[in-house]
């Protein structure tokens, strides 16, 4: 008769395995302990001036940019306005939000930039605050266009 699901056969590791097992257990350790070491570690003051200052010439670039294509954008607008105001009323209010995006994008990726160079929970505090002012700044930009549409 067969054996039981209660029975079960002995199993014997390979050499193989046993040293696979050996090392793996120090590895997890050594890997979480790297994660735990690495997050919300600050940066040297010298790394974040650094981040901090092309954090900031980026996002001058950028609102430059977003201006310059709003300029467009609304020029474009003004051309071909045929009798109605309203295609350039809402070519000036989406070049505005534009251009709030682009500086509320910017003053977001400087303050993440100052905030790393703190440590654990003042760090994810700092960061916290950036991402609450980044998302007002988005919803007050959102809602100034809404309202110039109307």
């Amino acid at each position: 008769m067969g054996r039981s699901w209660l029975e079960h056969k002995k199993r014997y590791l390979s050499n193989q395995e046993i040293d696979v097992q050996k090392l793996l257990l120090p590895m997890i350790g050594i890997l979480t302990a790297a994660l735990a070491c690495g997050c919300n570690s600050a940066k040297s003051p010298a790394a974040v001036a650094t981040d901090v200052a092309a954090a900031r010439q980026q996002a001058s670039t950028e609102v430059t940019d977003a201006q310059k294509d709003a300029a467009k954008s609304v020029d474009s607008a003004a051309a071909n306005v045929d009798g109605s105001t309203k295609d350039l009323n809402d070519a000036s209010a989406r070049a505005a939000y534009d251009v709030a995006v682009a500086q509320a994008d910017g003053d977001h990726n400087v303050a993440v930039q100052q905030c790393s160079a703190m440590t654990g929970e003042a760090q994810k505090s700092c960061k916290d605050r950036a991402d609450a002012s980044y998302d007002q700044a988005k919803t007050h930009a959102n809602v100034t266009r809404l309202s110039k549409l109307q």
